[in-house]
């Protein structure tokens, strides 16, 4: 368990990349992403190259507190559901 969240920590587990939940849909999007992603890369100078990482990286987060969001607001649902009960 202590590795996991090590590895969790330095990035090295990207739980939107967990293969076990992902649909065939999601991995095969998953694949192009990453195709157009290098071939992107490959094509910036290095001025270029940098803006975009701090584009990604900044949508990375943007998506991080999405997802919360909706996990905070799904979970306030299910507990008041299942107070009424």
């Amino acid at each position: 368990m202590k590795s996991m969240i090590k590895e969790l920590w330095h990035g090295n587990i990207i739980p939107q990349e967990d293969s076990r939940t992902n649909s065939k849909e999601m991995k095969e999007l998953l694949g192009y992403m990453s195709r157009h992603h290098e071939d992107l890369e490959k094509s910036f100078s290095d001025e270029q190259r940098e803006v975009f990482e701090k584009f990604h990286d900044c949508w990375s987060e943007y998506m991080s507190l999405a997802e919360a969001s909706i996990f905070e607001t799904l979970s306030s649902s299910v507990c008041r559901l299942l107070s009424k009960h």
